[in-house]
């Protein structure tokens, strides 16, 4: 489904990517884990449009979306879930939820998508009313993945999706994640807590200063020795 070639990306005299190449195959849940400043989070703005590559290739659906406009990367189906959650604070739930919908033209759809999430997390349904920056750090990051999922993706870029959130919302963050994998719908993670993506992760790549240094299973991922040591807590 997404494929990236030897990409090469930064900002200004930095570089952030250097020589990057990742696969994530249709329908699996693939976990980008590193350092900060590893690069992860670049990776993600590359791919959704918000940093344009210096080179390489970024190829989604067989299709090269390398530095294309983010809103037209949002129609081909990539949504993501930015670090922070950025909602708009100002406007509703509802209001930001329809923000996540806004490309799209299949009402009956779209209205049966605000179902399920609503579903899916019942504190927005009760708050759908209230002005997002009034929620909790949790209910902003349940907004923040209902939003991305409005747009009725096939491929979501979640990046750190568990930062600043309590323990117990962190396993209902990861449990969603995981749920909507098991859905269909395809994900690429960029998560602090290695341990816990690489449990939930089909597939998992290790960044060090913008560069792959190891793939495989989770599992696999798990028994290095060398991520035990430097990610895992040995």
């Amino acid at each position: 489904m997404l494929e990236i070639r030897d990409l090469v990306c930064g900002y200004g005299q930095v570089t952030a990517l250097k020589g990057l190449t990742i696969d994530v195959r249709d329908g699996q849940l693939v976990a980008l884990v590193g350092a900060n400043g590893a690069g992860k989070s670049t990776t993600l703005r590359a791919i959704s449009g918000l940093v344009s590559p210096r080179s390489g290739a970024i190829r989604f659906a067989g299709r090269d979306i390398a530095g294309a406009e983010p809103r037209r990367i949002l129609a081909a189906g990539i949504a993501h879930c930015p670090e922070g959650r950025r909602v708009f604070p100002q406007m509703t739930v509802a209001e930001n939820l329809a923000m996540g919908a806004y490309l799209r033209r299949d009402r009956a759809a779209v209205a049966a998508d605000l179902d399920r999430i609503y579903g899916e997390f019942p504190r927005l349904a009760e708050r759908r009313d209230q002005a997002a920056g009034t929620l909790s750090g949790g209910e902003q990051q349940m907004l923040a993945i209902g939003r991305a999922l409005m747009g009725g993706p096939k491929l979501v870029l979640f990046d750190e999706p568990s930062l600043g959130l309590a323990p117990n919302i962190v396993e209902r963050m990861f449990a969603v994640i995981g749920a909507i994998r098991d859905a269909g719908t395809t994900v690429l993670l960029v998560e602090q807590n290695a341990f816990a993506a690489l449990e939930l992760c089909d597939y998992a790549y290790l960044l060090e200063t913008g560069r792959t240094v190891r793939e495989g299973t989770g599992r696999a991922l798990i028994a290095d020795p060398h991520v035990r040591d430097a990610y895992l807590g040995g």
